[in-house]
């Protein structure tokens, strides 16, 4: 389980392509934390650390996440957002991520206001039904990242950001046009679960 409060950059060292599967190498500070067989969120990703050498270390990407994430899109030298599993000692600082990412979104808009950023993502048409996951004032995670809705629309929805997080994140790289992995509020679904049963 993850929180979205993304504790570092990694940078895209290696990309090995084997039949269905990709490897990929990733330099990070955090790699001399972790121990082979850990979860690590990579973009809001859950992977499965492979081993660890140094300040690297390498995850598998395999086909059914490729077809559902950006992951195959990365290349060498990219920046990706990371954070381990939370700890029973930590405080919850987002909300709760499973890392299993639920469609991939589309930056549509960037709008500069003062010192805030209103990014707007629109949703394809093969993903539009979890618009109705998407709440005003309730979070939502982008490339693994917690942010709270501003607007919620059937086709988009708008988040406001901080300096802080696109200084600390790859928001701060993306461009309009870009894809991002997002994951909505495990949370409702259950609530929509239980009111059905």
């Amino acid at each position: 389980m993850f929180t979205g409060i993304i504790k570092e950059l990694g940078v895209v060292k290696n990309i090995i392509h084997s039949g269905l599967t990709i490897e990929f190498t990733i330099q990070a500070k955090l790699a001399r934390g972790l121990h082979a067989g850990d979860s690590i969120s990579v973009n809001g990703v859950c992977l499965t650390v492979t081993d660890i050498a140094g300040d690297e270390f390498k995850v598998d990407a395999v086909a059914e996440t490729l077809k559902k994430t950006t992951l195959g899109n990365l290349k060498i030298r990219d920046r990706v957002n990371l954070e381990p599993p939370l700890q029973v000692n930590q405080p919850l600082g987002g909300h709760i991520i499973n890392g299993h990412i639920d469609g991939v979104g589309i930056i549509k808009n960037k709008i500069q206001k003062g010192d805030a950023s209103t990014f707007e993502f629109s949703l394809p048409s093969e993903i539009r039904h979890i618009s109705k996951y998407i709440v005003e004032k309730g979070p939502i995670a982008v490339d693994g990242i917690s942010l709270t809705v501003v607007e919620s629309k059937t086709s988009s929805f708008t988040v406001s950001i901080i300096p802080f997080t696109l200084e600390n994140t790859i928001l701060g790289f993306k461009r309009i046009g870009d894809k991002v992995n997002l994951e909505v509020d495990i949370i409702a679904k259950y609530v929509e679960k239980i009111g059905k049963a």
